[in-house]
Formats: structure tokens, C-alpha cells, sequence
């Protein structure tokens, strides 16, 4: 059943209170489990995921609940709760329900628990940006524009900021807005992705080396906080720095200096530092993964970028900056009938980056591109089955978008038909990246999701299947 009931209550709603701010109401959500221990959690701008796993918003103990069990968000309508595959499902009262405007006060069962929603104090201002754009970066969304308003105050300040959000929602894209909506706009932007260097030379990478310092240092060479001097330092996947680094990089940031690799002398230099990360950092300080020191030195402005299907209102824009930038141009109107439709009816495991990826392959093979979003849309979502103990860097199943009740290798009669309807170089394209999609998806099941051992089994390095994990949008099976 997919219902929807009117919230009533005051109080409950994102409201406007002014052009360019919104009324936030002090929501809590309390999941009480069958022993009677009780979970809560606030409910802001971001949606809040209810589940067993630890990553979720509101962690349960309850053992029926799955891991992802259901979604909750504030809109301007009210509450909105939706089911997420769960396999025990979602009630209110005798019914079973996949989305939901929930009316404060009422009573939802996840399996043996029971949820609700509550007032705890005085509603809060949260300021908007007048604008749906922060450098390259398009959001007419409330959680994008208070987002961009977030990160234009922080942008004019030269403090560290910490960007947080899955794989694919442009977190790169923001970092340049910042540095680009900066006081330091004239100076260098500086890339370093932790995630595409081996360990062993990232020490070197970001600090430099003297000549000698290492076999093949034939010269001196400055580090990435001296080449970022008078500019920014974008680090990116901040969760793969190596621990024994991390007291290096904090050392560095606090006094401002650095010394390279085998040398003696301390280098100053005055670069500000913007760090990003799909990892859930809090999560590595508890499990003393992370330095909480070093978490809290980065983290003086933190934000939280929304996944792309909570912000489905910004799916039409961004898909007409997609089209402009072809070639040749295009527009709404050159896409294929019904496209739209499921562009929003999709979920975007790969988030803006699937999402430009889905754009160019409407342009240049319509049929078939059509034909994968629709079979997605139409399929159910699946019910949470029980999944092995977290596991070091898990990577989950195969997105909806890759899912197909063929056998690998083989095809409908449908993907047939658009298949030849396709130059051979292009078929052969669509269908061994299908098979890529499936067999990654397949071994890392095998391998609990454990990105190390995975690239271990299928004989490639693991900054080459983080590549591969990213490309095909599988997400991390605790999300």
C-alpha cells in the first residue's frame, strides 16, 4: 500500500518565516524495542534512516528491525516516513506502508517496535540562500539552499571545512565553490585524493621530500600544502589517510609549517584546508580509526551533502545543465517520452554523478537507456535480508539500475531488441559493462563486502576497485 494521510499538527512542518529562511520545528523520533529500551534521535533538514546498522541515524536493537528499515523526512507538507525494503515491514495500525505522511504522535510498528515522532522545545531559523546555485553546484531544494547559505558564511572564513556525503553528490564541485567564493579565489586549487595514492607515498605527497630522501628522489619536491600556499587544499576521501599520518597532518595544520620527507627544516606555508569523505568519520573515531583529535581540527565547519533522492525536486535542472553541456546541445524537449518521468522515479544509488552518466547515454542511445530505467522503476524493493557482521570498507549490491533477472551474458527479448538496434562497438560496451556490473556485485557478496579482500580475489589493486565501486554506483551496504 502506498498511502498518504494530512499531518494536522502545528508545528510539525518546515514553514517560512521570511524570503530566505524556513522555521524549524524541534523534532525528535523515538523508536521504543521490545525490552522497552528506548532510541531517539533529532529530525532536521537531513532525512534520518531508522535500522540496525550502525551507520543509520537512529540505531535500533531490536533484531526483527532490518538494517535499513525505514526513512524519515521533514518537509513543508510534514513528516514524511518511507519504507526501505524491510523485511518485516512498516505499519500503522493493521496496514502496511511504504510512504507515508506521518501525524506527530502517531504510532508506526517496525516489526516488534514502535515509533513515533514528538515536540521537544522552541522551533529553530535556518537561513536559505537566496540563490539555487553555489559555483557550479545547482540546488533549488530547501536542503541545497540551506546548504549553499552554510557554506557561503564558511567560504569568507579561513576555517578548515569538512564535507560529508556519499559518492557521486559533488563534493569536489563544492570545494571549488568555497575556494572560489574565497578571499583566497586568486590563489592555487590543489587536488589530493587519499583514495588514489598508495599509502606509502602519501606522506610524501602531501608534505614533499628532499632530494635523496627515497629511491627515485633525484630532487627536491614540495608537498601539496606548500603548492597550495595562498590558496586551498581540497583532500578528498579523508577517511583512507592512513592512522599512522593522521597525527602528521594535525601536527601541520596547528602549527602551520611542514617539513618534507628526509629533510630537517621546518617550511611554513598558508594554504586552507577543505576535507571530504563518504566515510562516516564519527563512527572511525569510536572505533579508534580515526584520530578524534585530528576529526575535530578538520571539522570546524561541517556539512552534510543530501544524497541525490532526497532532493529529487533538483533532478530537472540538474538534468538540463547535463544536456546543455553536450555537443551538440540539447534540451528537455530532446528527450525521449516518459524520460523525466523515470529520471524522477529512480533513486540514484550513484548519486549527480550516475545521474550526468544517464544523461549522455539518453542522447546517445535512447532506446536502450530508457529501457534500463524502466525496468528499474517497475522493479519492488527488495526486503532486507540478514547481512554477514560489518566488515572492513563494505560495498553492497548491486544497484537497481544493474539488476537484471537474466543470467549474465544473457538478455531479454527487450534488451535484445535495443541492442541491435546499436552499432557493434557500442553493444559490446552495454553489455560487458552489465557483465562488470554483476560480477563486481557478485564477488563482493562473496567477500562480505570487504574491499580489500575482494580486490585480493579478482586480482586488481584496491584503489582500482574503489574506481570500479564509485563508476557503478554500489554503495556501501550499511547505507
Amino acid at each position: 500500500m502506498r498511502g498518504m494521510t494530512r499531518a494536522e499538527e502545528p508545528g510539525c512542518t518546515l514553514s517560512d518565516v521570511a524570503d530566505n529562511a524556513v522555521l524549524l520545528p524541534a523534532l525528535r523520533v523515538r523508536v521504543t524495542a521490545p525490552d522497552g529500551t528506548l532510541h531517539e534521535a533529532p529530525l532536521g533538514m537531513e532525512t534520518l534512516v531508522v535500522g540496525t546498522s550502525p551507520e543509520c541515524e537512529l540505531v535500533v536493537s531490536d533484531p526483527r528491525v532490518s538494517r535499513r528499515h525505514c526513512e524519515l523526512r521533514l518537509t513543508r507538507k510534514g513528516v514524511v516516513l518511507r519504507d526501505l525494503g524491510s523485511k518485516n515491514g512498516t505499519l500503522i495500525g493493521d496496514l502496511a506502508v511504504m510512504e507515508v505522511l506521518l501525524p506527530l504522535g502517531a504510532v508506526v510498528t517496525l516489526a516488534g517496535s514502535r515509533l513515533s515522532t514528538h515536540l521537544a522545545g522552541a522551533p529553530s531559523i535556518v537561513p536559505l540562500s537566496p540563490s539555487t546555485r553555489f559555483g557550479e553546484a545547482i540546488g533549488e531544494s530547501l536542503p541545497m539552499r540551506a546548504l549553499f547559505a552554510a557554506l557561503e558564511r564558511a567560504a569568507a572564513s579561513p576555517e578548515t571545512v569538512l564535507l560529508l556525503g556519499e559518492s557521486g553528490t559533488g563534493k569536489e564541485v563544492l570545494a571549488r565553490a568555497i575556494h572560489a567564493a574565497s578571499p583566497r579565489k586568486d590563489g592555487p586549487f590543489v587536488v589530493f585524493d587519499c583514495s588514489a595514492v598508495a599509502p606509502s607515498l602519501i606522506e610524501a605527497e602531501l608534505f614533499g621530500h628532499a632530494r635523496g630522501a627515497f629511491t627515485g628522489a633525484v630532487s627536491a619536491h614540495a608537498g601539496l600544502l606548500e603548492q597550495a600556499d595562498r590558496g586551498t587544499l581540497f583532500i578528498d576521501e579523508l577517511g583512507e589517510l592512513p592512522l599512522d599520518l593522521q597525527p602528521k597532518l594535525l601536527r601541520a595544520l596547528e602549527a602551520r609549517q611542514v617539513r618534507r620527507v628526509g629533510a630537517t627544516e621546518w617550511r611554513p606555508f598558508d594554504a586552507r584546508v577543505v576535507a571530504a569523505t563518504h566515510r562516516d568519520l564519527r563512527a572511525r573515531v569510536a572505533e579508534k580509526s580515526f584520530r578524534e583529535d585530528l576529526y575535530y581540527r578538520l571539522a570546524v565547519v561541517e556539512v552534510n551533502i543530501p544524497p541525490l533522492r532526497e532532493r529529487k525536486d533538483d533532478i530537472p535542472a540538474l538534468v538540463e545543465r547535463f544536456l546543455a553541456a553536450q555537443t551538440p546541445k540539447r534540451t528537455l524537449a530532446d528527450l525521449p517520452p516518459h524520460a523525466m518521468s523515470l529520471l524522477l522515479a529512480h533513486d540514484w544509488p550513484g548519486n549527480v554523478r550516475e545521474l550526468r552518466n544517464m544523461v549522455a547515454r539518453l542522447c546517445l542511445f535512447p532506446d536502450f537507456a530508457v529501457s534500463a530505467l524502466g525496468a528499474s522503476a517497475q522493479k519492488p524493493p527488495a526486503a532486507a535480508a540478514p547481512l554477514p557482521e560489518p566488515a572492513p570498507e563494505p560495498v553492497a549490491a548491486l544497484p537497481a539500475t544493474a539488476t537484471h533477472e537474466a543470467p549474465a551474458g544473457e538478455a531479454d527479448e527487450g534488451d535484445l531488441g535495443a541492442l541491435l538496434g546499436l552499432p557493434l562497438l557500442a553493444a559490446r560496451e552495454m553489455v560487458l559493462e552489465r557483465f562488470e556490473r554483476q560480477y563486481l556485485a557478485t564477488k563482493l557478496r562473496e567477500h562480505g563486502g570487504n574491499i580489500s579482500r575482494t580486490a585480493e580475489a579478482i586480482a586488481v589493486s584496491r584503489q582500482f576497485l574503489h574506481k570500479l565501486v564509485d563508476r557503478y554506483g554500489l554503495r556501501s551496504s550499511a547505507r
